[in-house]
C-alpha cells in the first residue's frame, strides 16, 4: 500500500525531528511544520495527505487548525497528538471529524497504524469525492434513475414507479451511461451509493 504524504505540525523541534526519522525508517513521506498559521497558508498547495497535529501549539491548537483546513477544502484525515490528553479533550477531536486521538510518548507501531488506516480513509475520501463530482453532472431525474437502477430495478419498473414510458427511461440511462462513463449496473451501484454519501 503507497502512503500518503505525511504532515506534522508541531511547534516542538524535538518532536518534529524524532518523528521525521522514526516516519523515515518506514520510508513514509513526511513533512514537519513548526507554525500552525504557516501551514494553513501553504495546504491548500500541498498534495492531499494525512495530518498529525500536536494539539496544543501557541497561535492555534491542532483542533482549531484541523476546522481550519477543512474549511478550505483540505478536508484530510487527522490524527491528533497530545502530551496533555484528556476524555474531553479526546471527545471534542472524534466530533469534530479527526479520525485517531494519541497520547503523547506516541508508541511507534501504533503511529505507524494509525498512519496507514488514515492513508487508507484518505483514499476511501478521494473516490468518494469524485463519485460525488459524477453524480452532481446528473439531472434530478438521471440521479432518481441511477438510484433505481442501482438498487436493481427494471426499466419497466423504472417507468412505472416515475410514470415515464419506458423508452424515456433508456434515454436516461442512455445520458447516465454517458456521463459517468459506464453501462455496468453494478457501477450505477456503487456510484450512487458513494456519490451520495455525506
Amino acid at each position: 500500500m503507497t502512503m500518503a504524504p505525511v504532515y506534522l505540525v508541531d511547534d516542538d523541534e524535538g518532536v518534529r525531528s524524532a518523528l521525521s526519522l522514526l516516519l523515515g525508517t518506514y520510508g513514509i513521506r513526511i513533512e514537519t511544520f513548526g507554525d500552525p498559521t504557516a501551514f494553513l497558508a501553504r495546504a491548500p498547495k500541498l498534495k492531499p495527505g494525512v495530518l498529525l497535529l500536536d494539539l496544543r501549539m501557541p497561535a492555534i491548537t491542532g483542533l482549531q487548525l484541523h476546522e481550519k483546513l477543512a474549511a478550505i477544502g483540505c478536508d484530510w484525515p487527522t490524527i491528533i497528538c497530545t502530551g496533555h490528553g484528556d476524555v474531553h479533550a479526546c471527545r471534542r477531536a472524534f466530533k469534530a471529524g479527526v479520525v485517531d486521538f494519541l497520547t503523547k510518548p506516541i508508541d511507534e507501531q501504533v503511529l505507524v497504524e494509525a498512519l496507514q488506516q488514515a492513508s487508507g480513509a484518505l483514499d476511501v475520501h478521494a473516490e468518494r469525492a469524485e463519485a460525488a463530482k459524477l453524480v452532481a453532472q446528473l439531472t434530478e431525474r438521471e440521479r432518481e434513475v441511477l438510484d433505481m437502477v442501482g438498487r436493481g430495478w427494471s426499466t419497466k419498473e423504472i417507468a412505472e414507479a416515475l410514470q415515464l414510458s419506458p423508452r424515456t427511461v433508456d434515454t436516461h440511462r442512455a445520458n447516465i451511461a454517458q456521463k459517468l462513463g459506464t453501462t455496468s449496473v453494478a457501477e450505477f451501484a456503487r456510484l450512487s451509493l458513494i456519490g451520495q454519501a455525506p
